[in-house]
C-alpha cells in the first residue's frame, strides 16, 4: 500500500492504510509513505502485527501532532494518551520517518510510544520535549538503530528492554535523558551502544538518567558523551533507596562528559567480562524460541 498527500497513492492518511490492513497477517505488510507532512495521530493496534511503515525520506516524511498532558486533561495518566504514534502490534518496523510532538515545552508530550514486543525503529527522527519516546511493556524488546532522538526531561522512558545502536541522543535542556522503570526480574533495561550524546549550545547540566521506578537499569557502552553531562552522571530522583536497587553502568565511553572517577558511587564501571553481556544478540534474543534469533534484522 502507498500513502500520499497528493492522491497519487492508495490512501491520503497513514491511519487509513493501517485500518485497511489484514488483522493477524501471515506475512509482513508494508505501507510506503511518500514525502509530506501527515498531521494525524497514528495507532497500530495489536491485531495489526507484522506491519512496516516505510517513509520515502526520514527528514521529509513527517508524522506530527501536538497533544500534551494538560490538553488531554484526563487525570494523572494523561501522558499515555498524548503519543503522535502508538504501536501496539508486535513485529512492527518503522523506517525513514520523522515522528514528532510539536506541543513544545508544556509538560509531558509523547512523540512515539511502543507497547509491543520485537519492534524495530531504524533511520528515524523522534522529536519532542518532555517524554519524547515511551518504551513500554514488561518483557517487550525494541531495537532502535541509526535514529535521532531529542528532548528535554526524561525523554527516553519506560519499562521495556531497548537497545539503541548508533543513535544520536540530543538534550534540549538541563535535565535528565532517561527514566527507566525496568521490572525487578528483567535483566536488561535501556542499553546504548556506540551512540553520540549531543546538546543545544546553552545546555550544560544533564544527567544520564534517573530511576522512574526502583529497579531501573540503564547502560552506556562505547558512547561519546558531550561535556554537558554532569560528572556525577546519575540522579536518584530524591529516593536514596533506589541507589541500592537501580543498575546504572558504563563501559569504555569517551568524550568530555566521560568522568568515570567522578560518577556517583552507586553506579558501575563494567569490567570487560561484564561488558560481554551487552551485545545486541545477547540482549534481544531468547535462544529457547526457534523464531527468535535475529528478529531485529528485519
Amino acid at each position: 500500500m502507498t500513502v500520499a498527500k497528493d492522491d497519487s497513492g492508495d490512501y491520503t492518511t497513514i491511519q487509513e492504510a493501517i485500518n485497511s490492513a489484514k488483522a493477524f497477517p501471515d506475512k509482513r505488510i508494508t505501507i510506503y509513505v511518500k514525502k509530506g507532512i501527515y498531521h494525524e495521530k497514528v495507532k497500530i493496534p495489536s491485531w495489526n502485527n507484522l506491519i512496516t511503515i516505510q517513509g520515502e525520506h526520514r527528514d521529509s516524511t513527517i508524522i506530527t501532532y501536538d497533544d500534551y498532558f494538560d490538553k488531554i486533561d484526563k487525570g494523572r495518566n494523561s501522558t499515555f494518551i498524548t503519543p503522535t504514534m502508538l504501536v501496539q502490534g508486535r513485529d512492527c518496523v518503522l523506517e525513514n520517518l520523522t515522528i514528532e510532538n510539536t506541543a513544545g515545552p508544556v509538560g509531558q508530550a509523547v512523540a512515539l510510544a511502543i507497547e509491543a514486543d520485537r519492534c524495530v525503529v531504524k533511520q528515524c527522527n523522534l522529536m519532542g520535549n518532555q517524554d519524547t519516546f515511551y518504551a513500554a511493556g514488561e518483557g517487550n524488546r525494541q531495537y532502535l538503530i541509526n535514529c535521532y532522538i531529542e528532548g528535554t526531561t526524561d525523554f527516553i522512558f519506560g519499562e521495556a528492554t531497548v537497545v539503541f545502536e548508533k543513535c544520536q541522543i540530543h538534550a534540549k535542556s538541563n535535565s535528565y535523558i532517561t527514566a527507566a522503570s525496568t521490572p525487578q526480574h528483567v535483566p536488561y533495561g535501556f542499553v546504548f551502544l556506540d551512540c553520540g550524546l549531543t546538546a543545544d549550545r546553552d545546555v550544560n547540566k544533564v544527567y544520564l538518567g534517573r530511576p522512574w521506578r526502583q529497579y531501573a537499569k540503564t547502560v552506556f557502552v562505547h558512547c561519546n558523551l558531550g561535556d554537558f553531562i554532569l560528572p556525577e552522571g546519575w540522579h536518584n530522583w530524591s529516593n536514596p533507596a533506589a541507589e541500592r536497587t537501580a543498575f546504572y553502568a558504563e563501559f569504555q565511553n569517551n568524550g568530555n562528559g566521560y568522568h568515570p572517577q567522578k560518577r556517583v558511587p552507586w553506579s558501575h564501571q563494567l569490567r570487560k567480562s561484564e561488558a560481554k553481556k551487552y551485545t545486541v544478540d545477547q540482549i534481544l534474543n531468547i535462544k529457547t524460541l526457534k523464531n527468535e534469533k535475529g528478529w531485529y534484522l528485519k
